[in-house]
C-alpha cells in the first residue's frame, strides 16, 4: 500500500494517473511473515486458486532491459491468457497499436515508497495450450493474438523473434480473493512459490484513480493497526522470477555444452 512518497514521487504519479484505468495498491510480505500476515487478515488458503505463469526472454533478459514483458499462464480449471506488456510507460507514450485495442489496460502499480505504470495488452489461450508450449511440443508465437505480435515486433531488439526466446519458467502460484477481517474491500494475495523453496506474498486492492490516495491511507491505516509490517523491503515478484529463471537457463545451458563438448572428445578417441 502506498506509503510517504516524495513531492517528486506524488507529482509523477498523479501525471500518470490522469491516463491511466486504474490503480493498483501493492504490498510484499516477506517469507518470514506470510504466516502472520495471513492469520492477522484472516485468509483462508484452502479457498485459493492454482496458477502457473511462464516467462519468455533470452537468456540474458533483454525484453526486460527495454521494459517489454512477455508471459504466459495456466488457471486451474482449464482457462488461460497471455500478456504483453509495456513497464514502466507513460500513457500518453503509449503506441498507436495500444491506443486503438480494446484489449489494453493502463494501470499505475503503487508501493510503498514507489510507483510504476505499465500498459498490458492481453489475449485468451487454453491451460493445454500453454503447457504445450511450456515443455516445448508447440511454438511460442501460436500462444499470442495478431495484435499481440505487431507489438512485440514494434518494441523488441531488431531481429528478435518470438520463437527466439527462452522458455523461463513456469512458476506455481496461489491466487486468493479475499475481503480483511474489518474492512469491506475487496484484496487479492498472491503466494508466489519459487523453484528455490523460497515464497513471496503480495498484497493488493484495485480502485479508479480518482480515489487511489483516499483508499491507500485507509488501508494504510488498517494494515499498520493489524501490526503489518509496512516498512519492509519490496520485492518485485516478476523481476526476482526473471533473474532466478534466467539464472537457472544459463547453467542448463552450460551443463549442456559441456556434455556435448565431452561427447565429441569421447567420439574423437573412439575414431582414433
Amino acid at each position: 500500500m502506498a506509503s510517504s512518497l516524495t513531492e517528486q514521487q506524488i507529482k509523477e504519479m498523479l501525471d500518470h494517473m490522469k491516463g491511466s484505468d486504474s490503480v493498483e495498491l501493492k504490498l510484499t510480505v516477506p517469507d518470514t511473515n506470510i504466516g502472520s500476515t495471513a492469520v492477522l487478515l484472516g485468509m483462508d488458503p484452502l479457498e485459493a486458486e492454482i496458477r502457473q505463469i511462464v516467462f519468455f526472454d533470452t537468456p540474458d533478459l533483454s525484453l526486460n532491459q527495454v521494459g517489454l514483458v512477455v508471459r504466459a499462464r495456466r488457471i486451474q480449471g482449464g482457462a488461460g491468457d497471455t500478456v504483453v506488456k509495456l513497464r514502466p510507460i507513460h500513457p500518453d507514450d503509449l503506441p498507436p497499436e495500444m491506443s486503438a485495442s480494446q484489449n489494453v489496460k493502463v494501470e499505475v502499480d503503487a508501493m510503498p515508497r514507489g510507483f510504476v505504470c505499465s500498459a498490458s495488452m492481453k489475449g485468451l489461450a487454453t491451460a493445454a495450450a500453454v503447457r504445450s508450449v511450456t515443455i516445448g511440443e508447440s511454438a511460442i508465437k501460436r500462444l499470442f493474438s495478431k495484435e499481440q505480435r505487431v507489438l512485440f515486433r514494434s518494441r523488441a531488439p531488431e531481429g528478435l523473434k518470438l520463437n527466439d526466446l527462452a522458455i523461463l519458467g513456469p512458476i506455481n502460484i496461489l491466487k486468493l480473493v479475499f475481503e480483511p477481517t474489518g474492512l469491506k474491500r475487496k484484496f487479492v494475495a498472491e503466494l508466489w512459490l519459487y523453484p528455490d523453496g523460497s515464497r513471496l506474498l503480495e498484497l493488493s486492492t484495485k480502485c479508479p484513480p480518482s480515489k487511489a490516495f483516499q483508499v491507500a491511507a485507509e488501508c494504510r491505516e488498517y494494515i499498520a493497526q493489524k501490526g503489518i509490517d509496512l516498512t519492509a523491503e519490496q520485492q518485485p515478484k516478476t523481476n526476482r522470477a526473471l533473474k532466478y529463471f534466467s539464472a537457472q537457463y544459463k547453467k542448463a545451458e552450460e551443463a549442456r555444452q559441456a556434455a556435448s563438448a565431452a561427447d565429441q572428445t569421447l567420439s574423437g578417441q573412439d575414431q582414433a
